[in-house]
């Protein structure tokens, strides 16, 4: 399966643009979080995607809420947090929501390491694992110098060892790939991502 992958759009019109464009070649959109900015420009991002050729499967940044996402009104779209799904061969996982908390502030939406584990608890099995926060210690070091992944997140990932953990939320580390055993992690960034996915 071809899946076009992307985090962190934050109202980008080149780069949903771009999205739009190349979701003609793909089978599935996924969309790792923050498509607006600060709980803010819900409505321009769904305008700015509306032209998806394909569905898209999304998890909340922490820059809006499961429920504001589910509410967007985006075209052919499954919110997960906390949740899985089965598309065609493939099962998906996705938690959204910065883990560990941010320091950003009362509009970011953002998770406890506890309550992210307990989250993903629900998952015994997953090709591709979608969480906007990366693992611990991969893809996750900010411009000062600080690892800010999630050790939960990355737990789930060695306990599950999905073929994908798809990934953003730390900006410096857009185009980031590693490993994780058998898992290939990407902090994916605004731009097309492709992936190939065998069910």
């Amino acid at each position: 399966m071809k899946i076009l992958a992307f985090s962190d759009l934050h109202l980008s019109s080149s780069h949903a643009a771009e999205i739009v464009a190349a979701s003609a070649g793909a089978d599935l959109v996924i969309g790792a979080g923050d498509f607006c900015n600060m709980r803010q420009g819900m409505d321009r991002a769904v305008a700015m995607l509306a032209g998806l050729k394909v569905p898209m499967v999304a998890v909340p940044g922490n820059g809006e809420s499961a429920g504001e996402l589910r509410a967007a009104g985006f075209p052919s779209t499954t919110v997960l947090h906390g949740e899985g799904m089965e598309f065609e061969s493939l099962r998906l996982f996705g938690l959204g929501y910065g883990v560990p908390e941010t320091p950003f502030g009362s509009w970011s939406c953002d998770l406890s390491e506890v309550q992210a584990a307990a989250m993903l608890a629900a998952c015994d099995h997953a090709d591709i694992l979608i969480s906007h926060s990366p693992p611990k210690g991969l893809g996750d070091v900010t411009s000062g110098g600080l690892s800010v992944g999630s050790t939960a997140v990355r737990a789930a990932a060695e306990r599950i060892q999905p073929q994908l953990l798809l990934c953003g939320h730390v900006h410096d580390c857009w185009g980031f790939r590693g490993s994780i055993g058998r898992t290939q992690v990407a902090n994916l960034g605004p731009g097309v991502t492709w992936f190939e996915v065998a069910g």
